[in-house]
């Protein structure tokens, strides 16, 4: 997906449980699974690069292949039934299946929103969203953060009015050398790592200033592929989650194993069992009540309505949705017991 999707697109039922990890669902008879990333391999990832060389797909008759990362994103690819599933954002798949793409959300990889905003510690001028109001803003392109940043400073009593300048991952470096005075980031990847390099930040969760809790990272599929191969999605989607699984409880070997499936892309491997430990101890990748995979009908049903309420939503012409659809077609807990 793009740098923004991966953040938010960069936007818990109390009776949720965990999907039972008692062994996997018949053998899939070595069907063939293909999973686009939603960017370079990352910690966001780490279950599916642990299922496939662990061998649990393998164990479950699957040969999954994840492809590897383009500038097309995962939900294209898997709207257009190029990749079988693909990793995506909440506001990814609210925006791209409410244009009519066959995109639905099948698997929670991240529980809470991981994204926030950020600006240098020494800013003694910043210390609430309203303060952002006339400053400017380092942004990745996307009419979503816009509404979120505005939204954030209207509700602590602001006007919701900045600058934008569009500079992608290099907001990163405009927002250390002063070029600009806020960003957004990822906590559990850039925030992780500034703190690894010592860099002096503060920040605002989205949703301490009115913006629903997401899942920013999901496995989506399509409605063709799940109603042809109910099977093999059930499978693959189980034996995904005990890839998640064992990486919670073992991130050690996970990190290796992550890492040495990408070696040309993962080189640092402080960052990355930094970043693990971070979705681990911030229960991004099992909740504190143990919920690993399933998605969230309430958290599904709050975004949905909030991107609904500021007009983000358009159908396939370009023009807001007038009627507020419902959330829950967006997304199945199938492979898990509805």
């Amino acid at each position: 997906m793009t740098m923004l999707t991966r953040r938010t697109a960069l936007a818990s039922a109390a009776g949720l449980a965990l999907a039972p990890l008692l062994g996997l669902p018949a053998r899939a008879s070595n069907q063939t699974v293909k999973v686009a990333l939603d960017w370079t391999p990352n910690t966001n990832h780490i279950g599916l690069f642990v299922a496939r060389d662990k061998g649990f797909y393998k164990e479950a008759g699957l040969d999954v292949e994840i492809l590897p990362y383009t500038d097309t994103s995962a939900g294209t690819l898997v709207a257009n039934h190029v990749a079988d599933f693909g990793v995506i954002g909440s506001i990814g798949l609210f925006t791209q299946h409410s244009a009519g793409a066959d995109l639905i959300g099948t698997y929670a990889i991240v529980q809470h929103e991981t994204g926030r905003v950020v600006f240098k510690a020494s800013r003694d001028d910043i210390k609430s969203p309203k303060d952002l109001d006339g400053k400017t803003y380092g942004g990745f392109g996307s009419a979503w953060e816009n509404a979120l940043l505005s939204a954030m400073i209207r509700h602590d009593g602001g006007k919701g009015e900045f600058e934008t300048v569009t500079l992608g991952t290099s907001a990163y470096q405009a927002l250390a050398n002063g070029s600009v005075d806020f960003t957004l980031e990822v906590y559990t990847w850039e925030g992780v790592q500034a703190e690894l390099e010592g860099l002096k930040q503060k920040a605002f969760r989205y949703a301490d200033y009115g913006v629903p809790d997401e899942h920013t990272a999901l496995l989506g599929s399509s409605r063709k592929f799940l109603d042809a191969k109910p099977d093999v999605a059930k499978t693959f989607l189980q034996a995904t989650q005990k890839g998640y699984a064992f990486a919670i409880d073992n991130p050690d070997e996970a990190t290796d194993l992550l890492i040495s499936a990408n070696k040309d892309a993962l080189t640092n491997r402080a960052l990355i069992r930094a970043s693990l430990q971070a979705l681990i101890d911030g229960h991004y990748l099992r909740t504190e009540s143990d919920v690993v995979g399933k998605i969230d009908p309430a958290k599904m049903e709050a975004i949905g309505t909030y991107l609904f309420d500021a007009k983000i939503l358009k159908d396939g012409d370009g023009k807001v949705l007038e009627a507020k659809p419902d959330m829950a077609r967006y997304f199945t807990n199938e492979a898990f017991g509805g």
